[in-house]
């Protein structure tokens, strides 16, 4: 890029200053894009694990859930679910990781997950429940993982951007 300066001397001590910024603003951004890409990578790995640990966890609920189904009547399984006595909630927080605001979530639930008669249902039932309402933090924690990894790899295109500019259109050796 060709600038139109005056050739004289205050104008040089000028571009010598303007460059020595441009540098120290490059190597900051380029360390800032190091970190946010060691905070992806590890970010990335577990959301994999979480991820696969889920999914297990969810064949498992699924199965038993199944076995709840075939011994139930369809009609009595759905009076059943319908109207949980249990309060459920999830508190959204921001924790700020290289100037990226990820959110947090929290899940809350208050009072018994099952409102039913032991009588008319199966036992099977119980343990269905419970397992489903143990997964729930699990998928929030995906779901985090999830915005985590967006946020940052936005971030991290920015950064890539700025880099690149200062490093091939401001500071050309």
């Amino acid at each position: 890029m060709l600038l139109k300066i005056n050739p004289n001397r205050m104008e040089l001590l000028r571009l010598k200053k303007r460059l020595i910024v441009a540098k120290r603003g490059y190597k900051l951004l380029k360390d800032k894009r190091d970190a946010l890409i060691q905070i992806f990578v590890r970010l990335a790995k577990e959301n994999n694990q979480v991820r696969e640990e889920l999914e297990e966890k969810l064949l498992k609920c699924y199965a038993i859930f199944s076995n709840v189904s075939s011994l139930m009547s369809k009609m009595t399984l759905e009076e059943t679910l319908m109207f949980p006595k249990a309060k459920s909630r999830t508190e959204v927080s921001f924790k700020n990781i290289m100037s990226v605001n990820v959110p947090q979530y929290k899940f809350k639930c208050e009072g018994k997950y099952y409102s039913y008669s032991l009588v008319d249902t199966a036992a099977e039932l119980d343990s269905a429940l419970k397992k489903y309402h143990d997964i729930l933090p699990l998928m929030l924690r995906v779901a985090e993982l999830d915005k985590a990894i967006t946020l940052l790899a936005n971030e991290i295109e920015k950064t890539r951007r700025r880099v690149n500019a200062l490093e091939y259109v401001i500071i050309p050796d």
